[in-house]
């Protein structure tokens, strides 16, 4: 289901004037070679994609020239094939030039993540397993990545430090031993935010489960380990899988029994996806 908790307009609205600012500087030296008058355009997907992004899209257009219409002929989160055509636009020839490029570079980046997240949710459909995104995002972009990643299928790990514990290697460190990080990480918590803590073996995932845990993120197990790991977590214990995780062992990774996979390629390892912005003729 596709989060739109995550679609914040005042939020959309200052990112994407930010990149517009980043792009046009003092003015936009090209527009004078075209005049200024309305035009219709079309944006055309050159892959095979899912798409996500188009609030960013929009708001690109219209953060410049209100008077740009927008219309879609495809959903966000909608299977596209090399060459469709997407939305048709309709405005002044100069704005729409002027934020061509920044509202396509939001657009294949977020498609890129929703198409990359797709793949990974087809190839454990049916497992019970879910795929989960990270806070492995581009500074900036991370309510856009993790909405593009629901877009493509998969679900929204914590969205940052403030809505929910993981408890990593370093922070087991500090606290000196796994049983007292768990205490220190829950005294004075709300009781409804996730608190979740990474193992790096066997004998680290029974000391968290002895000390109360319920979720436990299984850091670069081997393969062979995970079904193990999973009889001695038993059914009240919630099993995440990090690490190394590919297209090509991550329906091996879900047959074990795991209750999710989080993957940070969906959000930093991005292949953007091809689209063109072509006028009317």
């Amino acid at each position: 289901m596709i989060n739109l908790e995550l679609l914040n307009t005042a939020e959309i609205g200052a990112s994407v004037r930010v990149a517009l600012d980043e792009d046009i500087g003092s003015g936009d030296l090209t527009a004078n070679l075209v005049n200024d008058e309305r035009v219709s355009t079309k944006l055309i997907c050159r892959d095979q994609a899912i798409l996500s992004g188009g609030p960013w899209f929009e708001a690109c257009f219209n953060v410049l020239d209100e008077s740009i219409s927008i219309d879609w002929l495809f959903d966000e989160g909608a299977q596209m094939h090399s060459d469709d055509v997407v939305c048709q636009l309709r405005g002044t020839a100069r704005s729409i030039l002027t934020a061509e490029r920044t509202a396509l570079n939001f657009l294949q980046t977020l498609s890129g993540v929703a198409t990359t997240t797709k793949k990974y949710v087809d190839a454990i459909a049916g497992t019970g397993c879910k795929v989960l995104d990270t806070r492995k995002t581009i500074p900036g972009l991370r309510k856009a990545e993790k909405y593009a990643v629901s877009c493509g299928g998969g679900h929204n790990h914590r969205i940052g430090l403030y809505d929910g514990v993981l408890i990593k290697e370093n922070h087991i460190h500090a606290a000196g031993s796994v049983c007292e990080a768990l205490k220190l990480a829950t005294e004075g918590i709300n009781s409804n935010l996730m608190v979740e803590i990474e193992v790096e073996n066997m004998g680290q995932l029974t000391q968290a489960i002895e000390c109360g845990a319920r979720r436990v993120l299984l850091d670069n197990f081997s393969l062979s380990d995970l079904p193990e790991a999973v009889k001695i977590a038993g059914d009240t214990i919630e099993i995440e899988v990090s690490g190394n995780v590919t297209l090509e062992n991550v329906k091996s990774i879900a047959h074990c029994g795991v209750n999710f996979v989080s993957i940070g390629a969906l959000t930093k390892n991005i292949q953007a996806i091809d689209f063109s912005l072509l006028f009317a003729r």
